[in-house]
């Protein structure tokens, strides 16, 4: 009965989720993929001292007893090992077993020794050539975990060998505490990130997670020096980890203990929506709307965030999201670094980097280097009304510089040139209050979804469109 009640222990072990404080509630929604693991063969020996550089360092107590017959070779090294069984570890090599075999957490049976300080088998090891230089999932080598737990006669062998201890890779938010470890935190050896060439610094790439597609946003190693890089990679973490709604992009997660620092959010296959509107060009009154309360719902509950609210700043066709489902999702908000006034009031903290010339959605306050508020975003909406009603940016086809400055700077609109007809005069006129020169003249999203409301009864009951108008949230 103990026997079985041992076996049982062991092989509850090893079969540890795999985790290192990933986000505990969204975690439960994803399958692990195993054809997708490059480690798909292997488990976790979660028994003994674990490696030096694992932030959580698991350990198990551990009873006399010999190796259930069902564990695959390389546990069954990785145990006898932990066991200081000199003899068995021989038998496994002898009967062919890769003396490099590692498991989940990419940890030999040479690293195993090491952090048991089991002196004999790290000799057996390095007689059949046992990669001393091997690194587990976190850095760590065998050297180092002997170091770590004191066992100097095993480190003294290890060095005499030409063994190097590596630097510890510490990033900027890096935790002294493993219990510090935020609750967002990602497996990196979990996330399998397709290189793609043009990609530039900074931007989202596609990867999958437990067999998942997200985009990932990748932390330029460079910039780890970088006090400011630092803060606006912390400042829009801060705003993602907060935000949870239909119409705003779904935060996963974020890996801030390892390099490189990466954020996880959900992926969209659909892409953006301008690319949907350089393809489709002028959209119809009821797509138009449709398109609108979805914006207009995300951004409202951005800007109703307690206890401060979230300015944009950039909103635009490219930061906004098309799922699956033809649903508008903002996204891009936290990119520009903003020094905070007060809960609504604010500057960019970098207008010399962040400022774009050519931003025809950008609000003159902005580009004027003033202080504004969220009335900016009521602009940049007015903006993209315009472009889904007419098919183009304001005073195309002159160059988007030159249309800033007729916009921003001598406060110039263009006329809708679609017919009366096929645009209601109320939704001209929001669009005219959206974009209006003077910011306290703009309305509030949550104004502009009322409005849009009303605009949308007025046209079914008009009959301005055949098909039935389905409101989103309905």
């Amino acid at each position: 009965m103990k026997m079985e009640n041992l076996a049982s222990q062991l092989k509850r072990g090893i079969s540890r989720q795999f985790s290192t404080g990933s986000l505990k509630s969204l975690s439960r929604q994803f399958t692990r993929q195993s054809s997708l693991d490059p480690r798909r063969n292997n488990l976790r020996f979660s028994f003994g001292r674990q490696s030096s550089l694992d932030p959580i360092r698991r350990r198990n107590s551990q009873d006399e007893m010999s190796v259930p017959e069902n564990l695959d070779s390389t546990m069954q090294l990785l145990f006898m090992a932990c066991r200081g069984d000199v003899k068995g570890v021989e038998d496994l090599l002898n009967e062919g077993i890769d003396v490099n075999s590692i498991d989940l957490d990419g940890r030999t049976a040479l690293h195993i020794a090491a952090c048991e300080g089991h002196v004999e088998v790290v000799k057996l090891l390095l007689s059949r050539k046992a990669n001393m230089d091997a690194r587990d999932r976190w850095g760590s080598t065998a050297a180092a975990d002997a170091k770590y737990y004191g066992n100097v006669e095993v480190y003294e062998i290890l060095k005499a060998r030409g063994a190097k201890v590596p630097k510890t890779r510490k990033t900027p938010m890096t935790v002294a505490n493993p219990q510090e470890v935020p609750e967002y935190e990602l497996n990196p050896m979990e996330l399998q990130i397709r290189k793609s060439d043009g990609i530039t610094k900074g931007s989202y790439q596609v990867a999958k997670w437990n067999g998942t597609r997200v985009s990932v946003k990748i932390f330029d190693k460079d910039s780890h020096s970088d006090p400011e890089s630092i803060n606006a990679f912390k400042y829009e973490l801060t705003l993602l980890e907060k935000v949870r709604h239909p119409n705003v992009v779904q935060f996963v997660g974020a890996v801030t203990q390892n390099i490189p620092m990466m954020i996880v959010s959900e992926y969209h296959a659909k892409g953006n929506f301008q690319n949907y509107l350089q393809k489709k060009g002028r959209l119809s009154t009821s797509k138009v709307l449709r398109f609108a309360v979805d914006i207009a719902r995300g951004m409202n509950y951005l800007h109703e965030c307690k206890p401060d609210p979230i300015i944009h700043c950039n909103l635009q066709p490219k930061n906004v999201l098309l799922d699956n489902g033809g649903k508008l999702k903002i996204a891009g908000f936290g990119l520009l670094r903003l020094s905070k006034l007060s809960a609504d009031k604010a500057k960019l903290a970098r207008p010399d980097d962040q400022l774009d010339p050519s931003n025809i959605y950008m609000a003159p306050e902005i580009h004027k280097d003033m202080i504004f508020d969220r009335s900016v975003d009521a602009y940049s909406f007015g903006v993209m009304l315009y472009e889904m009603i007419e098919g183009g940016v304001p005073f195309h086809p002159k160059p988007t510089e030159e249309a800033v400055k007729l916009m921003c700077f001598e406060q110039k609109r263009p006329p809708l040139k679609i017919k009366s007809k096929s645009c209601p005069s109320e939704l001209r006129e929001l669009i005219g209050e959206c974009w209006d020169p003077e910011p306290f003249i703009r309305p509030t999203f949550s104004e502009i979804i009322v409005r849009l409301e009303r605009i949308v009864a007025s046209c079914t009951k008009q009959g301005w469109w055949k098909d039935t108008f389905k409101l989103p949230w309905k």
